[in-house]
């Protein structure tokens, strides 16, 4: 099975594991550039996941964060969130938010582990993995794990509409 793991945010964390074995896994920078609107945020991140699905996916994974410092980060976080769910809904396939810290505990047994926690548990686990690892690539490849290791198959999205229809 092919999972995209996603750790949402200005710098978000990608990771495509076929079964537990990494394909490719990085950062994408969706952060707005000077003259730029908001929105170019979810128009660079759609373009990344169209990429990357060419690839082939059977389960989108994303890192569900329950509470934000601020009310921008919310809004970031669920205008990506919302892109996430549109696009695997238009290409019908299967996704599953994975709480914070069952990622977490899953990597390092710790639900409250830290960043270079992570990162330390991502190298150990993926030894091709360099040791700066981005703390965003190390917890996307566990949200990605974790939905593999749990198997959270939902069915597949029911939209009928084709893509680019609108209801």
């Amino acid at each position: 099975m092919r999972v995209l793991g996603i750790d949402p945010g200005t710098f978000c964390g990608f990771a495509l594991l076929d079964d537990d074995e990494r394909v490719v896994s990085g950062t994408w920078d969706l952060s707005v550039k000077r003259h730029e609107s908001a929105g170019m945020r979810f128009v660079r991140l759609e373009h990344q996941l169209r990429e990357i699905l060419e690839n082939g996916v059977d389960l989108i994974a994303f890192e569900e964060v329950a509470r934000h410092a601020g009310t921008q980060a919310a809004h970031i976080y669920g205008g990506i969130i919302a892109v996430i769910k549109l696009t695997a809904e238009k290409k019908r396939i299967a996704y599953v938010g994975v709480p914070v810290g069952t990622v977490k505990k899953r990597a390092t047994g710790k639900g409250n582990a830290d960043k270079l926690q992570m990162r330390s548990a991502a190298c150990e686990t993926w030894n091709d993995l360099p040791a700066e690892i981005d703390d965003n690539e190390a917890d996307a490849l566990f949200v990605a794990l974790t939905a593999w290791q749990d198997n959270k198959r939902i069915d597949a999205p029911a939209a009928d509409a084709a893509e680019g229809d609108t209801p």
